[in-house]
């Protein structure tokens, strides 16, 4: 057993060595926690030096009891009540309007006081950093903000703010090109900003660093295989013809879920 787990860990060590931040375990793992390293991250995207970061959490769940929930790469909040949601998307479907749509939504959701008449809602951020150059202009950044047609496309100021950051940008002159250059660095030595460089060598390069990185990989490869097991469940009891609310039943006390969880997987196998 315990040269099997050698040889486990010394197969993530090679894999972990690959990894850059364009990979979200990575990226999550890197930034959620970290408040230094996310204030920093958005003080460049934002193009704003005093964003104070007060909280950062990665895979961060925000649960919908009345349907699908939502996890976010990154969870941060500042020091004036602002919500971030901050995605690594390598895969451009992953970055559709409808997905920036929903996270923008649950960020809502996450703020609104139950009893509020008029929700108190703080500005709020959706920030996709993607590989590609998903909106196909060549800009470093683009901002989607809502704004009213028949006034001149006035902003309407409700506080909604999409960023969507362009992975394909190389201009290392500009901090974006920067950011986007690190964020691509399998090496840490590589890295143009110093306190990414920093946090990158502890997790590539030092025994504590390395063991929190094969850690999340066990729990990423548990978590997987829990998840192929629940859909495995679902799709099975289908083909023999159980009713919906009886495999629902099932699912939960099986894998102790929520209802909202359970009917997320058995959405997602009807889909």
């Amino acid at each position: 057993m315990g040269q099997e787990k050698k040889s486990y860990r010394e197969r993530y060590l090679q894999i972990v060595k690959e990894f850059c931040l364009m990979d979200d375990s990575f990226m999550t793992l890197f930034f959620g926690g970290d408040i230094e390293t996310t204030q920093l991250l958005l003080r460049i995207i934002l193009e704003d030096s005093e964003i104070t970061v007060t909280e950062t959490v990665g895979q961060y769940e925000i649960k919908n009891p009345n349907g699908r929930s939502a996890r976010l790469d990154i969870h941060a909040v500042d020091a004036n009540g602002q919500h971030f949601d901050v995605e690594v998307q390598r895969q451009d479907a992953g970055a559709v309007p409808e997905r920036a749509r929903f996270n923008s939504s649950m960020l809502d959701t996450k703020m609104a006081n139950v009893g509020d008449k008029i929700p108190k809602l703080k500005p709020a951020y959706v920030i996709f950093i993607t590989e590609n150059d998903v909106l196909g202009g060549g800009c470093p950044l683009y901002h989607i903000d809502r704004k009213i047609t028949e006034l001149d496309d006035k902003l309407f100021g409700d506080g909604s703010h999409i960023i969507y950051v362009n992975g394909e940008y190389t201009n290392e002159e500009n901090p974006i090109g920067m950011l986007m250059h690190d964020f691509k660095c399998k090496s840490a030595s590589e890295m143009h900003y110093e306190l990414f460089s920093h946090r990158a060598r502890y997790f590539k390069e030092t025994e504590g660093g390395q063991d929190n990185m094969c850690k999340l990989m066990e729990d990423f490869r548990d978590e997987i295989a829990r998840e192929v097991a629940i859909e495995t469940t679902i799709e099975t009891a289908r083909q023999f013809g159980i009713s919906e609310e009886a495999i629902l039943g099932n699912v939960m006390g099986k894998y102790n879920l929520s209802e909202s969880e359970a009917k997320s997987y058995m959405l997602k196998k009807s889909a």
